[in-house]
C-alpha cells in the first residue's frame, strides 16, 4: 500500500470522474436538440381602399408680379409710400422733378394758342371771300386758296394739341403710381438720384400676394400613367390642391389646380402644373418652397404595412416575406406615401402574402421562423394578423 499513499484522495477521484459523466452527457443531449425556430408577428396581407396622392415639391409665386420703373428724365425728389405696405392702384409711390417737362408742356400750350389764332384769321378770311367769289369780285381760285388756308390752320390747330397732349402725359409721368395692387417692395432707387427712361431705372417692384400660384412639375412617365388610368374608367386627377408648409404643417385653405403645360421640359423630363390659392393671411411668400399633394382618385385595392414591417437600406427598400415551411426572404418594395403610420406599397407585394412585422431582428438567413400574432393591431386595419 505504500504506492497508493503518494496519489490522489481516493474520494476525489471519484468526484472528478462525476463531473466528466455529467459533462459528456450535457453535451451530447446539447447535440441532438435542435433550437426552436424563433418567433415573429406576422399580419396576412389584404387589399384596402388606398386613396392615391401624388406629392411633389412646388415653389410660391405671386399672381402678378410689376416692376416699377421710370418713365421720364429726371431727379427723384421724394419716395411716397412705406416699404413693404399694401398699395392699391393709381398710389403715388415717387415724384421726380417736373420743372422741364412742365416749361415743355408751356410752350406746348402756346403753340395750341398760335395755331388755334391763324385758324381764326384764316376762318375769317374764307368768310370775307365767300360773297365775293359769288359776285365774282375775287377769283375761284383765289377763295380755294383761302379755304386750303384754313384746312391747314386747323390741321395745325389738332397737332399742337396732340403735341399738348402728349407733353401733358409725360408730365404726369413725374409722379410715379401703382400700376397694380399689391405689396409693395423695397425701393431700389433713393432720392437724389437719376432716373432715366431710356435705361428704364428700375425704382420698386409690386406683388399681388392676396392670391398666390404654386408651380410645381410632374414626370410625363408618371401623368401619362394618370391618364391612362383616368382613360380605363381608373382614379382621375382631382382639381383639389393642398400645401405643406416648410415645417410640414398644412396650410388651411385648398387650392385649385388651373394649369397643365402641353409640353416636357427636356432639362428635367417633368411637365408644368399650377394651382392657385387665395391668401388672405399672407403665409404663403413668393419664392418660399413647399410641398403640393394631389388627389388622384382611390384604389380599391390597395396594399399597406406597417412602418416598422419596412426596412430602408441605400440600396432601396425590402419587406421580410414569410413563404412556404414558414421560411422568410427579403422581398424589395416600391414604397409611396406613409399615412398614419401605414406605408402605402405601389409594387412588390400582393393580397395573401404573410410579412413579418415584429421580431426582424431575430431572423436568420436560411432559417425557418414561429408565425405568431404581431404585438398590435396595424392603424386602421389595413392587415390581418395571424
Amino acid at each position: 500500500m505504500p504506492g497508493f499513499s503518494r496519489s490522489a484522495p481516493l474520494p476525489f477521484v471519484i468526484s472528478a470522474a462525476a463531473l466528466l459523466l455529467i459533462g459528456a452527457c450535457s453535451s451530447g443531449q446539447s447535440a441532438d436538440v435542435p433550437l426552436p425556430p424563433p418567433e415573429v408577428g406576422i399580419v396576412t396581407l389584404a387589399p384596402t381602399p388606398v386613396v392615391n396622392i401624388i406629392e411633389l415639391p412646388g415653389r410660391v409665386e405671386a399672381l402678378r408680379t410689376a416692376e416699377v420703373r421710370a418713365r421720364v428724365d429726371g431727379i427723384i425728389e421724394h419716395r411716397l409710400y412705406a416699404e413693404g405696405s399694401d398699395v392699391g392702384r393709381g398710389a403715388a409711390l415717387f415724384r421726380i422733378d417736373s420743372r422741364p417737362l412742365r416749361a415743355s408742356l408751356d410752350v406746348q400750350l402756346a403753340a395750341v394758342r398760335r395755331a388755334r389764332a391763324e385758324a381764326d384769321n384764316a376762318a375769317r378770311e374764307v368768310a370775307r371771300y365767300r360773297p365775293l367769289v359769288a359776285r365774282d369780285a375775287i377769283s375761284k381760285q383765289e377763295f380755294e386758296a383761302a379755304q386750303a388756308r384754313l384746312a391747314r390752320a386747323r390741321a395745325d390747330v389738332g397737332s399742337a394739341q396732340a403735341q399738348a397732349r402728349q407733353a401733358q402725359l409725360t408730365l404726369g409721368y413725374t409722379t410715379v403710381r401703382a400700376p397694380i395692387s399689391g405689396r409693395v417692395g423695397r425701393a431700389e432707387a433713393t432720392e437724389g438720384a437719376l432716373a432715366s427712361q431710356s435705361a428704364g431705372t428700375l425704382l420698386t417692384r409690386i406683388e399681388q400676394i392676396d392670391q398666390v400660384y404654386v408651380n410645381f412639375s410632374q414626370s410625363s412617365e408618371d401623368l401619362l400613367a394618370l391618364r391612362r388610368q383616368a382613360g380605363g374608367g381608373g382614379p382621375a386627377i382631382a382639381r383639389t390642391v393642398t400645401v405643406l408648409l416648410e415645417d410640414g404643417t398644412a396650410y388651411g385653405i385648398t387650392g385649385t389646380l388651373n394649369f397643365l403645360d402641353q409640353s416636357v421640359d427636356p432639362t428635367t423630363g417633368g411637365v408644368g402644373l399650377r394651382a392657385i390659392f387665395r391668401n388672405p393671411q399672407r403665409l404663403l411668400l413668393p419664392g418660399q418652397f413647399v410641398r403640393v399633394r394631389i388627389e388622384a382618385g382611390a384604389n380599391p385595392n390597395g396594399i399597406a404595412v406597417p412602418q416598422r414591417a419596412v426596412q430602408l437600406t441605400p440600396a432601396g427598400s425590402n419587406v421580410m416575406v414569410l413563404g412556404p415551411g414558414n421560411m422568410p426572404s427579403p422581398r424589395p418594395v416600391k414604397l409611396g406615401r406613409m399615412d398614419q403610420g401605414m406605408w402605402v406599397v405601389t409594387a412588390g407585394l400582393k393580397p395573401g402574402e404573410r410579412i413579418i412585422v415584429d421580431g426582424l431582428q431575430k431572423v436568420r438567413p436560411g432559417a425557418p421562423v414561429k408565425p405568431v400574432a404581431p404585438r398590435a393591431a396595424p392603424a386602421g386595419g389595413r392587415g390581418n394578423a395571424r
